[in-house]
């Protein structure tokens, strides 16, 4: 069970982004942020929570999505637990019946599920490897979304030149039909025998 005095704040993480929301002790709604995933996240999150100096953090999933944050702010000597996803979910459902689902109302039931239950695991600091894996797992996500994003480029610009081959062969075609037939001497046929030479 967290302590009254302090301020918890809930983290939902995804591939591009991360959420966060902070909660008073009574659950209501201090603040949130929403920040791109990447190296600026910390300092933005540390800058923004700042003004909670008594605080605690909970990630969902800080073994999966959430863990390279997570190996982070307790690097940065912060209080870090780890809320399973199943137990952040159930807390929406009863939070809000319906089961809206928005990363603010995700942020703000993993805030919600530190602050009632007692047994979750504190996230411990790993060695520099892990975290190197992690980052070499990341790259090559990143890696490999723009091999796929180059692919889809170049089908794109292929079919475009087809086509305009196929509008620009249709275009000549109609302009050939278009065109009058030659008159005058130039289309008229030529008589036989004429300019042959003087007559016998």
């Amino acid at each position: 069970m967290i302590p009254e005095s302090l301020i918890t704040i809930g983290i939902d993480p995804h591939k591009a982004s991360h959420t966060a929301v902070a909660l008073d002790e009574a659950g209501r709604v201090l603040g949130q942020l929403r920040c791109p995933a990447n190296q600026a996240m910390l300092e933005r999150l540390l800058r923004w929570a700042k003004r909670w100096p008594e605080r605690i953090w909970a990630v969902e999933g800080a073994a999966g999505l959430g863990h390279l944050l997570a190996q982070r702010l307790g690097a940065s000597e912060e209080t870090v637990l780890d809320v399973p996803a199943t137990l952040a979910a159930r807390a929406r459902l009863l939070a809000r019946g319906h089961g809206r689902k928005t990363d603010a109302i995700d942020a703000a039931s993993v805030a919600r599920v530190a602050q009632s239950q007692p047994d979750l695991r504190r996230v411990g600091a790993e060695d520099h490897s892990a975290v190197l894996r992690l980052l070499s797992d990341r790259r090559d996500e990143l890696t490999g979304e723009r091999r796929r994003v180059v692919n889809r480029l170049h089908r794109l610009l292929r079919d475009l030149h087809l086509r305009w081959r196929a509008d620009r062969a249709a275009d000549q075609g109609s302009w050939r039909a278009a065109q009058p037939p030659p008159t005058g001497d130039l289309g008229r046929p030529r008589a036989q025998g004429a300019g042959s030479g003087t007559r016998r």
